[in-house]
């Protein structure tokens, strides 16, 4: 069973066994700390709690989810693959990605994007990401590109690149933790030649978001808690926060409402997709997993606060689906944006 790690001290070839026995529940805690901190407290240290995050959960994010962290709209008889590769190809499209051009990946996770838009697009790329783990990974699934790939270990809230140096820049559900959206819409802003464009996915609360109503409070809790998230903006401040930092909104909508009834894009996580690699994504999967850990702590094969973990994952999934059912909150929402081109003297 895979799991986690600390970013300075495990490679990609080590198991959980191999861990320090005290090593994960320490994460966990200093995790939680932060988030029962508040709002301020989360903003403050977000790059503490991010990386807390995905030290403690993309192993368990790669085993249940593959490469691509991020949902997808999602067509009648359509696999979950299938739909991520298809939403992915669609930045592509929007940005017209095509080779030559130098096009930052803005929160590059494990690479699973970026390869397959590079593989697609003949484009070059670099990934900034604050996660050391993660760049160690997406070196890995890159390899095959590695002449179109290149990864920077960095905060995307102080990008460390130079001004107007790149074509493009996209983000796949990376930039709903930032403290400040207009202050990373602005780094961004500063890295594109002037007239290059900046296309992304946001997690965001719909206009059926009721911020009196408790159930709804509740689920909104629920995944900024499993998710590693300061805040979770509006569909309106998403676009404003792109317009305080000097874009131009060009295009701007939920993709959500673009997948088939019959396959929504939190299905993956309901359970109602048979095949052998779902399993894991399921309820099912997620409850045996937890059980899995749990046997395991007690007989110290895995370290203690590993089930602690899954727990928090599994009340995120949960939480994603209750509110993509009640429509209140989505993780697709897209936008187009350029940068103002130079006046013309």
């Amino acid at each position: 069973m895979p799991m986690t790690r600390t970013a300075a001290r495990r490679s990609s070839s080590r198991s959980l066994a191999d861990l320090a026995p005290d090593e994960v529940k320490s994460t966990v805690d200093g995790y939680t700390a932060i988030y029962d901190a508040g709002l301020d407290g989360r903003k403050e240290h977000y790059r503490s709690f991010v990386n807390r995050y995905y030290d403690l959960v993309t192993d368990f994010y790669e085993f249940g989810w593959g490469q691509s962290f991020h949902f997808a709209p999602r067509r009648r008889g359509e696999s979950f693959k299938a739909s991520l590769l298809r939403h992915q190809h669609y930045l592509a499209e929007r940005l017209s990605l095509k080779p030559g051009m130098q096009v930052l990946d803005v929160g590059c996770g494990v690479g699973g994007p970026m390869g397959n838009l590079a593989r697609h697009s003949g484009a070059s790329f670099v990934g900034i990401n604050n996660n050391a783990y993660q760049i160690e990974r997406a070196k890995l699934h890159t390899r095959d590109v590695q002449a179109l790939c290149r990864f920077i270990h960095a905060d995307y809230m102080r990008i460390p690149e130079d001004d107007e140096l790149y074509d493009a820049a996209f983000a796949i559900e990376s930039m709903p933790h930032a403290p400040d959206k207009a202050g990373a819409f602005g780094e961004v802003l500063r890295a594109l030649r002037p007239g290059a464009c900046f296309a992304g996915y946001e997690w965001c609360l719909t206009e059926r978001f009721d911020p009196g109503n408790a159930e709804h409070l509740r689920i909104k809790n629920d995944i900024m808690v499993g998710d590693a998230l300061p805040e979770i903006a509006s569909m309106s401040e998403i676009c404003a926060a792109l317009r305080t930092a000097g874009f131009e909104l060009l295009d701007s909508g939920d993709r959500a409402h673009e997948s088939d009834p019959q396959t929504p894009w939190y299905r993956a996580l309901q359970g109602r997709d048979l095949t052998l690699s779902s399993i894991p994504r399921t309820p099912f999967g997620r409850a045996l997993t937890n059980l899995t850990l749990r046997a395991g702590e007690r007989l110290r094969l895995f370290p203690e606060g590993s089930r602690a973990v899954s727990t928090l994952l599994n009340a995120a999934a949960d939480a994603l689906v209750e509110g993509g059912k009640s429509g209140i909150f989505t993780p697709m929402f897209f936008f187009l944006a350029r940068k103002p081109p130079h006046p013309k003297t």
